[in-house]
């Protein structure tokens, strides 16, 4: 089988856009293309990651009229969705479609429209994702993330400024994405002095509400000499879920999803996490970036808190976790999320990341997670030899 190469990569501004949804998937997909110098015509398979544009906008159908609009015409396509992690499960898609066989030139977009939305509307159509017997109980992706973020700091003795940290380290990165929502610092009083959203987790540990879209175009290595010298490679990528009644998991500090899709994208690349030098982690609210740092075997369970007391995933750290700003500071446009994360990456390995650039990175990890831990898919990409 072939090495699956990224020849490409680009992503729109996040934030509150006027653009609607296939406008959005246009703006992105064009500008992927053209920075790999590949026609649409050229292209075989054409995947788009979205969770909700029906929910959001009314819009079904999605693929098909981006394959009109960016004039892929007659490429195959299929809409990916995974919830939240509709973006990693579409990577996995893209990379299948390539390794298969089934296409030599392969193009996915993912993104989402969300800001036209009150924040009470979206909220429900992202609660939708939980259990029915959670949903109509009110439960919320933020109430499961305050309760886990409580149980983790009396469990693990951790201090609450370290879920702080996380959402400073973020905002610092963001700085330095242009595309990001948030391009601006914040302090750690800020953070701790916020509106409580679910008690310990204030309103700076979450991500904000977000529209946008994000790109990435895949083909086999020996075609990507054909367009570029400069390239990375997937080289694990790996989905898992988790039980759907969030309740019932043994431990609500582990994410199952993360642990499996860890273990099966590490095994598939041969690679380990001594070998990772810049990692995308998603962190829609800031506990989850300590269960991935955990899950992912980064650190012991429990220990996590201390890596970002030490700065050990500072930018200039052993492990920068989240470039980008991660979704905390670039922003949750549901469907594109997961392709964001591996557009950083790939800009990390090919050396395009501007002032985000991490010195030597050649191995790049990002990890997707759907729901509050219910589907999981972690990549990792390489850069190319």
């Amino acid at each position: 089988m072939e090495r699956v190469a990224v020849i490409g990569a680009a992503m729109t501004q996040f934030g509150q856009r006027e653009e609607w949804i296939l406008e959005l998937l246009a703006e992105a997909g064009l500008a992927c293309l053209e920075d790999a110098g590949v026609e649409p015509g050229e292209v075989e398979h054409l995947y788009v990651s979205n969770m909700a544009s029906g929910e959001f906008e009314g819009q079904t159908g999605i693929m098909n009229g981006l394959a009109h609009d960016l004039g892929a015409i007659p490429a195959y396509t299929q809409r990916v969705d995974q919830t939240s992690s509709s973006g990693g499960a579409g990577i996995y898609a893209a990379w299948q479609s390539v390794a298969s066989g089934a296409s030599e030139m392969t193009l996915l977009v993912g993104g989402e429209k969300m800001t036209h939305k009150t924040t009470a509307e979206a909220t429900d159509v992202i609660a939708s994702i939980t259990h029915p017997n959670e949903y109509n109980v009110g439960v919320t992706l933020p109430s499961f993330a305050g309760l886990t973020a409580r149980h983790y700091l009396e469990r693990f003795d951790a201090p609450r400024e370290s879920l702080g940290k996380v959402a400073v380290k973020n905002h610092k990165n963001g700085v330095d994405n242009p595309k990001a929502q948030f391009q601006k610092e914040v302090d750690l009083e800020t953070v701790l002095e916020s509106p409580i959203v679910a008690d310990p987790l204030r309103l700076y540990d979450f991500c904000p509400i977000t529209d946008g879209s994000a790109a990435l175009l895949f083909c086999p290595e020996s075609v990507a000499a054909e367009y570029t010298d400069e390239y990375a490679v997937v080289t694990g990528v790996d989905g898992a879920t988790d039980t759907h009644v969030v309740h019932e998991r043994d431990d609500p500090t582990v994410m199952g999803g993360v642990v499996e899709s860890g273990k099966g994208a590490y095994e598939m690349s041969g690679r380990g996490p001594e070998d990772i030098d810049v990692a995308e982690l998603h962190d829609m609210f800031t506990i989850l970036e300590f269960l991935q740092m955990e899950g992912l075997g980064f650190t012991e369970q429990g220990e996590a808190w201390k890596l970002i007391e030490e700065g050990y995933t500072e930018k200039d750290g052993e492990l920068p976790v989240n470039t980008s700003g991660g979704l905390k500071s670039k922003g949750h446009p549901l469907g594109a999320s997961g392709v964001a994360q591996a557009v950083e990456i790939y800009e990390q390995l090919v050396g395009e990341a501007g002032p985000r650039q991490i010195d030597d990175a050649e191995v790049g990890l990002c990890c997707n997670v759907g729901g509050f831990g219910n589907c999981v898919i972690t990549t990792i990409m390489e850069a190319g030899q």
